[in-house]
């Protein structure tokens, strides 16, 4: 693999590590700034509306910049959030600092996905992408616990000090690892817009959204099902969590390696895989070694489903794939946030803690559906006879 690819997978780690690390750090946080913690939970979901947001909007304001030069422009504006939230006096600016870091966030996926592909074969894009997303997945295994130690014991300001010399970092691999790109021919954010008229590129947004949104009605109760249900401790939490990190690490190298085999029997055979590990997780979630062996099992099908998406966006939008590809960020966070509140909805009307496992495996096979529509469009289109000409 092109040694560019480092750079971009060095990027995603500090920005992995910055929207998860505050999960850690929201009691600190709140007691240093005098809010509740729900107040400061807050900076978690203004950071997701701000991935949602700048996504599609930042990559349509570069669409026709070199796709290198957007790149650089994000990571700086990445860096500049972290500053800022560093040298926060108060909440409120806090809050800012995030937002202005996940606007960042979504737009260089988006694009970086499509600079990733570009940089290799087209029979080895979605490991490509995969290897990129690896710095998103490694951050929830390294940087999240090397950042929340960090932020304990120095305060939480030196944890957005120490992700800002990542993007330091990254900004000057891009500058010197990544090769200078122009925009794909065409009429920048016209053409840009135009893919959105396609019917498979909404398909795969909705396949997105449905999967992921399988993903997080589960993965954000994961600390009380196991701590109420399975009967681990709080403190064994941390290392649930690193083991469902390895899973994700795991899950998304495959996941690009199978999509670059074979796009859509991969989707099937991955969202299939999610919902039948949910639907176990319901039960094995009453015992610990079960129920750990299951978070491993259900990290890895889990985030073996962004490759093979993020792939099918882009293979859709051909011809303009960079906001097509950052929408499909913002679906992945729409999916997080529909997905995370579907699950509280089950807890609050008494289903019990493992009732969101139900949810996601719901949401999965509903992707699942989506995808086989997709898929017979496909089919359809390939096996129409072609059209005659009239002389």
């Amino acid at each position: 693999m092109p040694v560019a690819l480092l750079a971009l997978a060095l990027s995603a780690f500090g920005i992995g590590t910055t929207e998860f690390v505050i999960m850690g750090l929201l009691p600190e946080v709140a007691g240093d700034f005098g809010v509740s913690i729900p107040t400061a939970g807050l900076l978690i979901s203004g950071y997701a509306l701000g991935v949602v947001i700048g996504a599609p909007a930042l990559t349509a304001l570069g669409s026709r910049l070199p796709r290198k030069t957007v790149l650089l422009a994000l990571m700086g504006l990445f860096i500049v959030g972290n500053l800022i939230s560093a040298l926060a006096p108060g909440y409120a600016v806090l809050l800012i600092g995030r937002i202005v870091a996940a606007f960042a966030h979504g737009a260089f996926f988006g694009v970086g996905s499509v600079v990733a592909a570009s940089l290799v074969a087209p029979s080895r894009q979605a490991s490509a992408i995969a290897l990129m997303f690896t710095g998103l997945t490694v951050a929830n295994v390294l940087g999240v616990p090397a950042g929340t130690a960090l932020g304990q014991a120095l305060g939480w300001r030196s944890t957005f000090w120490a992700v800002s010399v990542l993007g330091v970092l990254g900004l000057i691999g891009i500058g010197a690892l990544v090769p200078r790109q122009t925009t794909a021919p065409g009429d920048g954010l016209r053409s840009e817009l135009a893919v959105f008229r396609r019917p498979q590129v909404w398909l795969a947004l909705a396949m997105t959204a449905l999967g992921f949104g399988g993903v997080f009605a589960s993965f954000t109760y994961i600390a009380p099902m196991m701590t109420g249900v399975a009967g681990f401790s709080p403190g064994a939490v941390t290392w649930l969590l690193v083991l469902f990190g390895v899973g994700l690490v795991a899950g998304n190298l495959l996941g690009g390696r199978a999509a670059d085999r074979a796009l859509m029997p991969s989707l099937y055979a991955i969202l299939a895989a999610l919902a039948i590990v949910l639907v176990i997780f319901v039960f094995t979630a009453h015992a610990q070694l079960p129920a750990a062996i299951t978070i491993a099992l259900f990290g890895a099908a889990g985030f073996a489903t962004v490759p093979p998406l993020q792939a099918r966006v882009m293979d859709k939008a051909e011809g303009a794939p960079a906001l097509a590809s950052a929408a499909n960020i913002a679906a992945f966070n729409l999916g997080n946030a529909g997905g995370a509140w579907l699950g509280g909805l089950a807890i609050e009307h008494g289903l019990g803690y493992t009732a969101p496992n139900w949810i996601g495996a719901l949401l999965a096979a509903a992707g699942l559906a989506v995808a086989a529509v997709s898929g017979l469009l496909d089919r359809r289109r390939s096996t129409a006879p072609a059209p005659e000409f009239v002389r």
